[in-house]
């Protein structure tokens, strides 16, 4: 056997019918030849990928062609693997089942040596074009993910240090970012888990692009200022309506940034930028909505950046313990919440408690804010 050549099978229980193909093909082929359809697959199980093309009869001892193509089928190897049937038979039905099969191509028998020669040899040609065409296809398909995970690492670490210079600003330590990631994307995991009706149109992969989003909840500060943004007491009224501004000025900064890039994560920052304040009694701000009104993202980064407020020094108030302000957002203190996101949030609560765990399972989102 010629080393570095493809190999061809013959398989056909006449031995000169194999001489005549073995004859034809072993001057640009390896010939394996198989006298039945056992004999064929042990071959095509040894040999592989390197089989160029399989020459299949139909009517053999032991197992017979449409055996064999039944076995190719449950296998995969038909895919990879052209057969072409050379048959005396000349039933249309069993040629119909051959094509169904998978079979590219039947030549009856008695055949012309000549034309057989450029049948096969325009199939395995084909097959190789689409091979050449699949490669191709994959490793643009690899480069450009790596492409596109590299882009929305970049992408994700711009937003990190815009997010992070407003934290920075309002006097906060810097990982409510991440903090608000990882219990965003826990509450909605929470919903998808345990409610049918969450499920049918939120995945994990939408999941992730949403706590990305939320890193943006509160961009709009960094238009509000100093002397309310910081103001270590009570705001008054007036002051009060200024801050409630950072909602909307939030949006217009976003507008004012072209995501079109990406018209569903976009989406997901507008919303959750506008409607985290909105409570599901309508008196939230900046539009009042209520109930289902609210975008579910928006209202998990609600529950999320309340908590996460109370839990955590401010210039305005200390830190509350965990187990308080718990109690606190389920008592309906900081405002009401939908049913099922306080549910999601009752359970999980524990978990809130773990800040290291927090930031872990932010880690996957990090990575996948859209670009």
């Amino acid at each position: 056997m010629k080393a570095g050549r493809k190999n061809i099978l013959v398989v056909d229980d006449i031995e000169i019918n194999r001489d005549i193909l073995h004859e034809l093909f072993h001057e640009q082929y390896n010939v394996l030849e198989a006298e039945n359809g056992r004999v064929a697959l042990d071959l095509l199980a040894e040999h592989g990928a390197t089989v160029a093309v399989v020459l299949l009869d139909i009517v053999m001892p032991v197992m017979d062609g449409f055996e064999v193509l039944r076995h190719m089928v449950a296998s995969g190897a038909i895919e990879k693997t052209p057969v072409i049937m050379i048959t005396a038979e000349s039933d249309e039905e069993k040629a119909l089942m051959g094509y169904t099969m998978g079979v590219v191509d039947i030549i009856k028998k008695p055949f012309n040596p000549d034309i057989v020669k450029r049948r096969v040899q325009n199939t395995v040609d084909l097959y190789l074009h689409k091979f050449y065409l699949e490669d191709m296809v994959e490793q643009q398909t690899e480069a450009l993910e790596l492409q596109n995970e590299k882009l929305k690492m970049t992408n994700n670490f711009i937003i990190d240090a815009l997010s992070t210079a407003v934290e920075f600003r309002n006097q906060e330590s810097g990982q409510h970012i991440r903090r608000m990631r990882a219990l965003t994307k826990l509450l909605l995991e929470t919903l998808i888990d345990t409610d049918d009706k969450y499920r049918l149109y939120l995945s994990h992969e939408d999941i992730d692009i949403m706590a990305s989003a939320s890193a943006m909840h509160d961009i709009g500060k960094i238009a509000i200022a100093d002397a309310v943004l910081l103001k270590p007491g009570r705001l008054t009224r007036e002051e009060f309506e200024i801050m409630k501004e950072h909602t909307t000025k939030g949006c217009a900064i976003l507008q004012s940034i072209n995501f079109s890039g990406d018209p569903m994560y976009y989406k997901y920052c507008y919303e959750i930028c506008r409607s985290h304040h909105e409570r599901w009694d309508g008196r939230g701000y900046p539009d009042g909505l209520t109930g289902d009104s609210i975008p579910l993202w928006a209202q998990a980064v609600s529950v999320a950046d309340v908590y996460d407020a109370l839990t955590s020094d401010r210039v305005y108030k200390p830190a509350f313990r965990h187990d308080v302000a718990v109690k606190m957002i389920m008592d309906g203190e900081c405002g009401t919440f939908s049913p099922e996101m306080l549910a999601a949030f009752e359970r999980i609560s524990p978990d809130f408690l773990d800040a290291e765990k927090m930031k872990e399972k932010a880690e996957p989102s990090d990575s996948t804010a859209a670009s």
